[in-house]
């Protein structure tokens, strides 16, 4: 579709004209990762937290929750742990996340609640220690 925009606009047809919508695959809308270049898991900003701790497996970082994020989606972005998120409020299921420990509430209730053994950063605190798969 592009292609075709192009040549239209080649053909002398204004872009402000031509309306194109593209079905199909294309890559995952992350808005939670934009950006230039990788960024490298670190500790958030600030003070250390007084919460449960938050181990992302993949990234090899622990740190203590904190009462600066609301949810751990939060934690996670403040930590640049690469995830995936769109809605932040329960309904879209795009950050699910599998948690290796499942210690977690949800601040708000989500439209549906995740299959079992996957859990919603977006909407979640931590209530203990909890060990995630990211």
């Amino acid at each position: 579709m592009s292609d075709v925009a192009a040549a239209l606009q080649l053909a002398g047809l204004s872009g402000s004209n031509i309306h194109t919508e593209i079905f199909g695959a294309q890559a995952a809308v992350n808005p939670g990762l934009t950006g230039p270049g990788p960024a490298h898991p670190h500790q958030p900003p600030g003070p250390q937290g007084t919460g449960p701790f938050v181990t992302f497996a993949r990234s090899g970082l622990s740190t203590r929750g904190s009462d600066q994020y609301e949810t751990l989606l939060e934690l996670t972005e403040a930590c640049d742990i690469p995830t995936r998120w769109s809605c932040r409020t329960g309904v879209c299921h795009t950050c699910t996340t599998p948690p290796l420990t499942d210690h977690v509430q949800y601040t708000t209730q989500p439209l549906e609640n995740p299959a079992s053994g996957e859990t919603l950063p977006c909407c979640s605190i931590p209530t203990t220690d909890v060990l995630l798969d990211l």
